[in-house]
C-alpha cells in the first residue's frame, strides 16, 4: 500500500539545525552484537525505523530480551552469550539489507534450523557470495526460491571456525561484515583462528571498518594484516561494553547538509563530527572541494553556500550511499558531474542507477549512465515532475532536495522514508523557507532590442559571477522552430500557446534540445529568429512560457536576459538594466555577425528590419518592450563588452549591499 503523494513547494531558502537519527548502520550491527554478547548492553541513540524494527523483531523471535523505549531511542538488550535459545524460527526481514545478511551468517552457526525471507525486492537482491562463504565453513545454507537470492533455509550443520575462507568483495560490503561478525560464535573459534581472503576489491571499506570497530568495542579484534585479509583470533568472545552510543546517521546527514548548499545555509547537523565512524562522512569533504563552505565541529557539521559548485569525476565507492545526493547537487554545478564507484547501486533498494536516471530526466536533466556510473549534466531549468520513489527511501530523500532548485516537486509514495527516517519530511519542513515566504535568490535583469548587445553582456556578468543565465529569446525561438517543423502557422495563438505548455526542450552546457534532438544552431537561422518575433507577440504564447522562465531562478543567482525580464518575468529582480543602441549600431553589428556566418546581408535592409522588430516589440498588448520603471539604461553604442559587462557589475555590487 503506497502513500498519498506529497508536493513540496520552491524552497527560497534553507537554514537550521537537524539532530540526527541514529546510524542505522551502526544500530542494526550494535543490536545483533549486543545479543550475542555475554552481558547486558544499554544501546542509547539507537535508530527507530522500519530496518532496526526487523532486526528487533527476529532478536525475540529467537528469544533475546529487548527492553525498548522508543521516546528516548534506547534498547537494552540481554545479550544470549554466544547461543540463541530458540533453535527453530522463521524470519520476515523486509527490505532490510543490515538484518538478513549478518543474521544468515549468524545463524549459520547456532545448530537449528531456520528460514530468512523478506519483501520482493529482498528476494531480487544478491546474497550468493556470502552463502557460497558460508558453505565454506561448513554451514548448512539452502535457497528456497532462485539460486544466488533469498528466500534461504539454515540448518543445524554449524560453520566450523578455521583456515581460510575466500569472499568475493565487489558485489556488496554486508558479506564480508556478515562473516565477520559470525566468525566469533563458529564452531571450533575457541581453539582457531579463521582468514577471511577478499578475493576482488572491495567496495564500501569504511562500512566493513564500522564492524570491525564495533566488534572490537564488543571484545573482537579483527586483525588486518594487508587490505584484502581479515583475521579472527581464536579464543574471542563477545562482551558487553556497558553501554555504548550510536552516532547520528552520516547517510541521512547528506540530504540536509546538501540543504545547506543549495539553499543558502546554513544548515548544521548534530550527532556527527570530523571523527565519526562512518564513512559517509566524507560527503562533507567532497561538498567542500566542489565549493561549499563546510566546517565541521566535535559532534557537528555546517554547510552553507560557497563557491558555484563544480563538477567533474568523483570516486563514490567509499560513500555509496551518501552519493546519491550528490546526483542531486550536480543539477546546479557549473559542469558535468560524473559519479563513479557505483556498481552497488544495482542492487540496492531498487537498481539505483537505473531509477535516478528516469527521475532526474523527468525533472530536465540529461543523464549518461553505466553499469557503475552516472554522469549528470547541469539543466538550466528545471520542471515540476512527480517523482517515483521505487519503495527506496533514499530516492524520496534525495529528491525533496529539487525543490531548493526554483521548482516544486511531488514526491509518491513518501512514507517509504520510514526504513530508515520516518520523520525526515518534517525535519525538511523546519529547514526550509517557501519562496513565497522568504527572499529569493538574487536576479540580474537585462533588456533590451535586438542586437544591443543585451545577450554578450549578460552571459559575461553571468560568467562573473558565477550565476545561472536565462536566454528568454531561445524559448521563444525553440516554440517557432517547432511551429516551423510542424507546420502551425504563426498566427495560430491557441495552436502556438499549446506548442509552448508542451515543448520538449532541455537547455544544459552542451546546447539546446527539441524533442530529444540538438537544436543549437537550428534557432539561432534567421528565419527562426523571424519567426520568434511573430510567435512572441501572443499573449497565449507568453503566459504558457512565464513560470519556464521563472523556473531557472535559482541559487547562487540568475542572470536574465530578454524583453520584458524586469518589467514581467522578474519583476522583483533588484539589478534591472536595459541595454540598448542607436538602430544603425544595432544593424552593423548584425551585419557583423551574420558575415561571421558567411552570410552577406545588406545594412540597409537590417535596419529596416531591426525598425520594424522594434515597433512589432514596442507595440505587442502584452509585455511591450520598454525599459522598468526602476532599470537603468545603458546605451552601448560606443562602449566596448568589457566596458558594458563592468557597468552591469558595478550597478550590481551597488544594489547588492
Amino acid at each position: 500500500m503506497t502513500s498519498p503523494d506529497l508536493t513540496l513547494a520552491p524552497v527560497a531558502h534553507a537554514a537550521g539545525t537537524i539532530a540526527l537519527p541514529g546510524s542505522k548502520s551502526i544500530s542494526n550491527r550494535v543490536l545483533l552484537i549486543a545479543a550475542l554478547a555475554d552481558g547486558v548492553t544499554c544501546v542509547e541513540g539507537v535508530l527507530e525505523a522500519d530496518d532496526t524494527d526487523r532486526m528487533v523483531e527476529a532478536l525475540e523471535r529467537l528469544g533475546v530480551d529487548v527492553e525498548r523505549d522508543r521516546a528516548a531511542r534506547r534498547c537494552i538488550v540481554r545479550g544470549a552469550g554466544g547461543a540463541f535459545a530458540v533453535r527453530a524460527a522463521k524470519l520476515m526481514l523486509g527490505n532490510a539489507g543490515t538484518a538478513f545478511r549478518p543474521l544468515t551468517a549468524v545463524l549459520a552457526t547456532q545448530g537449528g534450523d531456520y528460514e530468512l525471507d523478506g519483501v520482493a525486492r529482498m528476494r531480487e537482491r544478491p546474497i550468493g557470495d556470502l552463502v557460497d562463504a558460508l558453505r565454506a565453513l561448513g554451514a548448512d545454507v539452502r535457497y528456497l526460491g532462485s539460486e544466488g537470492f533469498p528466500p534461504l533455509a539454515v540448518g543445524p550443520s554449524g560453520g566450523r571456525a578455521g583456515g581460510t575462507v575466500p569472499i568475493r568483495g565487489d558485489v556488496s560490503s554486508q558479506f564480508l561484515t556478515a562473516l565477520l561478525m559470525a566468525l566469533p560464535l563458529a564452531r571450533g573459534a575457541d581453539r582457531e583462528s579463521t582468514r577471511v581472503a577478499v578475493t576482488t576489491p572491495l567496495i564500501s571499506r569504511p562500512y566493513v571498518e564500522i564492524t570491525t570497530r564495533l566488534m572490537r568495542r564488543f571484545g573482537v579484534e579483527v586483525e588486518t594484516p594487508d587490505a584484502s585479509t581479515f583475521v579472527v583470533p581464536a579464543g574471542t568472545r563477545y562482551a558487553s561494553p556497558g553501554t555504548i552510543v550510536v552516532e547520528g546517521d552520516a547517510s541521512s546527514a547528506s540530504y540536509f547538509l546538501a540543504a545547506g548548499v543549495l539553499g543558502g545555509g546554513p544548515v548544521r547537523v548534530t550527532g556527527i563530527g570530523r571523527d565519526a565512524i562512518q564513512g559517509d562522512v566524507a560527503f562533507a569533504d567532497v561538498l567542500a572541494r566542489l565549493g561549499a563552505d563546510v566546517r565541521f565541529g566535535p559532534d557537528w557539521i555546517e554547510a552553507r553556500t560557497g563557491a558555484p559548485l563544480a563538477g567533474g569525476t568523483i570516486d563514490c565507492t567509499a560513500i555509496p550511499d551518501a552519493a546519491m545526493t550528490l546526483a542531486i547537487t550536480a543539477l546546479a554545478a557549473r559542469e558535468p558531474t560524473t559519479l563513479t564507484g557505483i556498481a552497488s547501486w544495482r542492487v540496492k533498494e531498487t537498481d539505483r542507477i537505473a531509477a535516478m536516471a528516469a527521475e532526474l530526466r523527468k525533472v530536465g536533466a540529461t543523464v549518461d549512465e553505466a553499469a557503475d556510473r552516472l554522469t549528470v549534466h547541469p539543466a538550466s531549468a528545471l520542471r515540476h515532475a512527480a517523482i517515483d520513489t521505487y519503495d527506496d527511501h533514499r530516492m524520496a530523500m534525495c529528491f525533496s532536495l529539487v525543490s531548493l532548485l526554483g521548482t516544486a516537486v511531488t514526491i509518491r509514495d513518501p512514507a517509504c522514508v520510514r526504513k530508515t527516517f520516518p520523520g525526515y519530511f518534517d525535519a525538511f519542513r523546519t529547514l526550509a523557507t517557501r519562496a513565497s515566504e522568504g527572499s529569493l535568490p538574487p536576479v540580474v535583469a537585462i533588456d533590451g532590442p535586438a542586437a544591443s548587445g543585451k545577450g554578450t553582456v549578460a552571459a559575461h556578468v553571468a560568467r562573473a559571477l558565477g550565476f545561472h543565465l536565462l536566454d528568454s529569446g531561445a524559448l521563444y525561438r525553440l516554440v517557432a522552430l517547432k511551429a516551423i517543423r510542424d507546420g502551425v502557422a504563426l498566427d495560430d495563438e491557441a495552436a502556438l500557446a499549446k506548442l509552448a505548455r508542451g515543448l520538449d526542450a532541455a537547455f544544459d552546457e552542451r546546447g539546446v534540445t527539441l524533442d530529444g534532438t540538438d537544436a543549437t544552431a537550428a534557432i539561432r537561422d534567421e528565419a527562426v529568429s523571424e519567426a520568434a518575433s511573430r510567435v512572441a507577440v501572443h499573449p497565449g504564447v507568453r503566459a504558457a512560457l512565464l513560470e519556464r522562465q521563472r523556473a531557472f531562478r535559482r541559487r547562487p543567482g540568475l542572470v536574465a536576459d530578454g524583453r520584458d525580464m524586469g518589467t514581467v518575468v522578474f519583476p522583483d529582480a533588484a539589478t534591472k538594466v536595459f541595454v540598448t543602441a542607436t538602430p544603425e549600431a544595432r544593424a552593423s553589428r548584425r551585419q557583423s555577425q551574420l558575415a561571421e556566418r558567411g552570410v552577406h546581408a545588406d545594412l540597409r535592409g537590417l535596419l529596416d528590419e531591426i525598425r520594424a522588430r522594434d515597433e512589432r516589440d514596442a507595440g505587442r498588448a502584452v509585455a511591450p518592450l520598454k525599459p522598468a520603471d526602476d532599470a537603468v539604461v545603458l546605451d552601448t553604442t560606443a562602449l566596448t563588452i568589457e566596458q558594458a559587462t563592468a557597468y552591469v557589475l558595478d550597478r550590481y555590487a551597488q544594489r547588492a549591499h
